[in-house]
C-alpha cells in the first residue's frame, strides 16, 4: 500500500515500498496528483513491467544536454555544428525541466518560441531531430525506459519546397568575370562539373586527386559514405593548372570563405550588370543575378549531368544522392531542352 503524507505547503510526498522493487519516492505539488502516480506504479509492479523513473525523474533536459556533448557528439563528423545546436537548445526554458515531465505539449511550445525567435522550417526540424536522438540514447543507452520521446508527439513543420534556382544565360560568365580571384572562378567553374558540395570542395586534398584515372576519391561525404567522383575534361584541365599547395589542400578555402567570396562576386556582378543597364538606358531585369547561392550550382551540375543524357543511377553515382526523391530535388530540367529532344 502506498503512503501519501504532506510535507509542507503544497508538498505531498508519494511513497510506494514493494517487495522485490526498489522504494519509490516522488513529492508533488497536491495530493491527486501523488495518489495517482502511486496507483500507477503499484499497477506497474503488480503486473510486471514497472521500470524505475528515478533517473529520468532527477535527470534535466540541460543535464541530459551536457552528458549528450560530452559523450555523444564527439563520434560525429558535424561535432561543432551539433555542439552549437545542443548548446542553443540548453538555453530555452525547457532545458530546466526534468525529462521525465516534458510532454508533447512542451515539445510543441518550444517549436511555437523558435518560430517567433525568427527561426525557419529546416533549423526547428533539426533542432527537434537533436532532440528526438537525445531521448533514445536516455531510453536506449542511458537506462531511462521509462521515458517516452514526446517529439515523436507533436507535428513537425512543414519544409518548404525545394529551391529550383538555375543559372540565367550570362550569369556564369559575370560572376566569372566579378571574381576576386582566379581561385575562385576556377572553383565555380569546378564545382559546376563535379557537382560536389561546400563541404566536399573545402576538404579536398591533392591525395584525393588521380588525373591519370580522372577521379577525385572522398573518403567519406555527408551521408557517411565513400565516394568517387569522375572528372570532366574540364575539370581535369582546371585542376592541372592549378598551383600546388604547401598544405596539400587543393582549394584553400574554409566552407564559409568560399560562400563569403561567392556572395561577394555575386554582388559584383549585379552591380556592374546595373550600372551596364543603367548607361544603356534600359531596364535590369531584378532576377538576374539575384536569389543566387553557392549550393545552387550543385542543383545546376546535377541538371546539367541529365541533360547531357546521364541517367539517374549514372547521376546519383556521380553526385551521391542517396534516393531517387532527393535527387529529383537537385534536379531541374529546363523545358525548353526537354521539347528539344521531343522533336
Amino acid at each position: 500500500m502506498a503512503t501519501i503524507r504532506e510535507r509542507g505547503p503544497y508538498q505531498w510526498q508519494a511513497q510506494v515500498i514493494r517487495k522485490g522493487h526498489p522504494a519509490q519516492y516522488k513529492t508533488f505539488n497536491n495530493k491527486t496528483a501523488a495518489e495517482r502516480w502511486a496507483r500507477l506504479v503499484e499497477s506497474e509492479m503488480d503486473k510486471g513491467v514497472f521500470v524505475s523513473r528515478k533517473e529520468a525523474e532527477s535527470t534535466t533536459l540541460s543535464d541530459a544536454i551536457d552528458r549528450f556533448i560530452d559523450e555523444h557528439l564527439p563520434t560525429l563528423k558535424t561535432q561543432e555544428r551539433e555542439t552549437n545546436r545542443a548548446r542553443a537548445i540548453q538555453r530555452d526554458t525547457m532545458a530546466k525541466h526534468f525529462l521525465a515531465t516534458i510532454r508533447g505539449k512542451d515539445i510543441a511550445d518550444f517549436i511555437k518560441r523558435r518560430k517567433s525567435g525568427g527561426a525557419g522550417p529546416k533549423t526547428i526540424k533539426l533542432d527537434l531531430s537533436l532532440l528526438s536522438k537525445l531521448f533514445n540514447l536516455c531510453m536506449t543507452s542511458w537506462g531511462m525506459e521509462s521515458l517516452r520521446n514526446p517529439v515523436e508527439l507533436v507535428q513537425k513543420p512543414k519544409l518548404p519546397r525545394g529551391r529550383d534556382r538555375r543559372l540565367k544565360p550570362g550569369e556564369l560568365d559575370r560572376i566569372l568575370e566579378a571574381s576576386a580571384s582566379p581561385a575562385l572562378s576556377d572553383l565555380v567553374r569546378f564545382a559546376l562539373e563535379t557537382a560536389m558540395r561546400r563541404g566536399e570542395l573545402a576538404g579536398m586534398t591533392w591525395d584525393m586527386v588521380d588525373l591519370k584515372r580522372r577521379t577525385v576519391t572522398l573518403p567519406e561525404t555527408k551521408n557517411g559514405e565513400k565516394r568517387i567522383v569522375p572528372l570532366s575534361s574540364e575539370a581535369v584541365r582546371i585542376l592541372s593548372g592549378l598551383t600546388r599547395r604547401i598544405d596539400g589542400k587543393v582549394w584553400g578555402m574554409a566552407d564559409q570563405s568560399i560562400t563569403q567570396a561567392f556572395i561577394r562576386a555575386v554582388s559584383r556582378a549585379r552591380a556592374a550588370y546595373e550600372k551596364e543597364c543603367e548607361e544603356n538606358g534600359r531596364k535590369p531585369d531584378p532576377s538576374f543575378l539575384s536569389d543566387l547561392t553557392f549550393h545552387d550550382l550543385r542543383h545546376e551540375a546535377t541538371s546539367r549531368f541529365f541533360e547531357k543524357g546521364f541517367n539517374p543511377m549514372e547521376v546519383s553515382a556521380i553526385t551521391g544522392h542517396k534516393t531517387l526523391q532527393m535527387l529529383k530535388r537537385y534536379t531541374h530540367l529546363k523545358a525548353e531542352d526537354l521539347a528539344e529532344r521531343l522533336k
